[in-house]
Formats: C-alpha cells, structure tokens, sequence
C-alpha cells in the first residue's frame, strides 16, 4: 500500500455508531492522531496497535495488474447490486487471499470513511491506480453513475491485462528455451566433456578436429566462466540501467523491437489496440480529448507511440481533427484513420474505436498462436544443434576406434 514515508499503519478494532464491532486499518503519524480519526468516522476503539512488520526473510504477496481487474469487477457488480461502497470494500478486502491486496482495499476503505472521495482515496496510490483509472472514477462520481464507470473499467483492464500475457507469452517463451538450452550447453562443457577427455588420453590416437574443437571449448569455459558470468550480468545491469533511465535507449529498442519480423508486428498491433481500448474507454466516459491522450499515451506500452500520441494530443489542443493528426505522426494504418474519421463525423468515436480494438487484439491472438508455431522447429533445430552437435564430438572417436577395431 502506498503512503507517505512519515506515516504508521495500525490495526484496530473497535465499535461502530450502532454498537457494532468492526476492525480495519488506517495510517497515522502516531497513535493518537489514529484514534481521533476513528473518532472522527464515529468508531469507539477498543484496541489499536501498529501493524507488526513481517520477520526478515518473509515474504509478501506482490500486487499485480491481475489483482487489481479482479478488483474492479467486483467492486462494479457489488455497487450495480445496491451494496454500499464501504460495505464493497469491507467485503472485498477481508475475503482476499493475497494479504497485501487485502491490506491495499481496507486501507482505501479507512480513507473514504475519513472523508475522501473514492477517486481521491485511489489517487494516494498511483503505484496501483494510473490516471486513466482515478480519471473515470472521478467522471462516475460526478455524474453519479460510478457503477456504470466501474464497469467500463473492468472491461477495459481485463481486456489489456489478457493483451499484455499474451505479448509476454510470445517474447518469453523463446527467451526462455534458448536460456535453458544455454544452461544445458554450459553443463555438457563443464561436467560431462571433461569425463571424456580424461577417457580419449588412454586411446593414444589422434582426436578428430571436431572433438578437438569441444575439448578446447570446455577448457575455456571452465577456466573462464566466471568471467562469461560477470559479463553477461554486467550485460544485464546495464541493459536494464539504461531502460529505466535512458529516453534515446528507449527509443533505439523499441524502434528496433518493431523491425523484428512477426514480433515487431505483434508489438505494434498490441500497442494499436491498448491505443483504441484507451481512447474508447475515455470517450465513451466523457472524458475530454485532449485530457483522454495523456493517459491514452502512457498506456501504449511503446515511447514511440507515446511521443506520437503526445503530438496528437498538443495538435488536438490548437484545434485540429483527431484523424489529421494521427496520419501525421505515420504510426497508424490507413483502416484505423479512417475509423476514426468516420467516428468523428458521426459522433459515435467510442464504438468504432471498440471496433479497432476488438479487430487488433484478435490480429494479437492469431500472430502469437503463429509466432509460437514458428518458433517451436527453430528451437529443436537450435536444442538439436548444440546437444546433438556435443554429444556427436564426444563419439566420433569411440566410432572412431570401433571402426579401426573392426
């Protein structure tokens, strides 16, 4: 849960202005400004204590994007079936099997109940909740139609979470093979080649070049893989290093990411399709335009589109079309252009943006099942290669010697 640096968490119990018991936990600078807030939220405490701090070594339950669409769809059924926003939270949160979202809803709970609207309760925690998520909350509660909004969120947060697994999906699972067959590789070299070479010194012939060549190889590896090891993390450090800190680098990847073949086109429709979702979701919130792109361009996923997007939101501003300045930035195709335009001509840009979406993100589905069909021969031709090409070194002299037995 978010809070600033200077505030405790307590744990309390207490009853409520019905005599009720009821217990939660709110964040205070010290016990008593603790107890006069509940007070305050008419709670007569009975017992408040700071939240113990988990033992060294414990480990906490990590709040993903997962967590927090689940989140938003039980919250919009339980307000669209009459339950009280409170109530909402109370249950959620005291029912949740992950301790720190639980921990995350009850304090959000503790802050409406001192006053705060939801919006200005899930703007304290922006680790969680993004502007575009406080941004149609604040546009529900003003129009009284929270429930609606909360739905639309949902909708919108379960359809990029399951975009975003299946991006993951198709840049990890071949990532992940060639990491294993690294491993692999590293083992034969280090463990198993030498057992070999130990075995050839009695034959007193000549080793084939190939075999030779392995037996080179495993010599350096095992003297030097320290120094493999140091470099690849080194590589690795500052891969990451620069990507948080780097807008050029950002640029150069992503620019580079989307040349790669079939995986350059699934970043690029992913990053059209979270565009669309975005804008549709803003829109059809109410949300104005110019404000709607901000949150529209952080939610690309891609700097390129952001910067684009950016661009589209200061033309938006000075009065020019929507379409015009999405044909200028050169990121979008023609069919999407002309949705847009025929969006804004008549007054329907949250449907057909919809439709964008809905048509990408099946374009996503189809070139992931397609990438990972590809990518299935090239890894056992890659595993076959280096295994298979190992183990081959190490028996071409036994067939060696068999044949000269022969």
């Amino acid at each position: 849960m978010a809070k600033q640096t200077d505030q405790i968490d307590f744990l309390w119990e207490g009853l409520d202005k019905q005599s009720k018991k009821t217990n939660g936990l709110i964040s205070a600078k010290s016990e008593s400004i603790a107890r006069t807030e509940l007070r305050k939220m008419g709670v007569r405490v009975v017992k408040i204590k700071p939240k113990p701090k988990p033992l060294f070594g414990a480990k906490t339950q990590k709040i993903t994007t997962g967590d927090i669409a689940v989140f938003a769809r039980q919250l919009a059924t339980m307000l669209e079936a009459g339950v009280p926003l409170v109530q909402s939270f109370d249950i959620i949160g005291k029912g949740h099997d992950n301790a720190s979202m639980s921990e995350l809803l009850l304090g959000i709970k503790a802050d409406i109940e001192g006053g705060d609207t939801l919006a200005q309760a899930l703007g304290k925690r922006p680790i969680y909740f993004d502007d575009l998520f406080c941004n149609l909350v604040n546009a529900g509660e003003q129009a009284g139609v929270l429930e609606g909004l909360l739905d639309k969120i949902a909708t919108y947060k379960e359809k990029t979470e399951s975009i975003r697994k299946k991006v993951k999906k198709a840049l990890t699972y071949p990532i992940a093979v060639l990491v294993v067959a690294f491993i692999v590789t590293a083992i034969l070299l280090i463990f198993v080649v030498p057992v070999f070479e130990d075995l050839f010194k009695g034959f007193g012939a000549d080793l084939p070049a190939f075999t030779k060549f392995v037996i080179s190889l495993s010599e350096w590896v095992q003297e030097w893989w320290w120094a493999v090891v140091g470099v690849l993390g080194g590589l690795g450090y500052t891969f990451g290093y620069f990507k948080k800190r780097s807008r050029p680098f950002n640029h150069f990847l992503d620019r580079t990411l989307l040349k790669i073949p079939v995986v350059g086109m699934i970043l690029e429709k992913s990053a059209i399709a979270r565009f669309a979702r975005t804008l549709s979701t803003m829109s059809a919130a109410g949300v104005p335009l110019v404000e709607a792109l901000v949150s529209v361009a952080g939610a690309c996923g891609n700097i390129l589109f952001y910067d684009g997007v950016m661009k589209m939101r200061d033309d938006v501003s000075t009065g020019q079309q929507l379409q015009f300045s999405m044909v200028q930035t050169g990121l979008f195709p023609n069919m999407v252009v002309q949705m847009v335009a025929i969006g804004e001509e008549s007054g329907s840009i949250d449907s057909m943006l919809d439709k964008v979406a809905d048509f990408y993100e099946e374009e996503v589905d189809n070139l992931v099942d397609n990438l990972s069909s590809l990518m299935e021969p090239i890894i056992m031709a890659v595993l076959g290669v280096l295994v298979g090409g190992l183990i081959v070194a190490m028996y071409l002299p036994i067939f060696k010697l068999g044949a000269a037995v022969g």
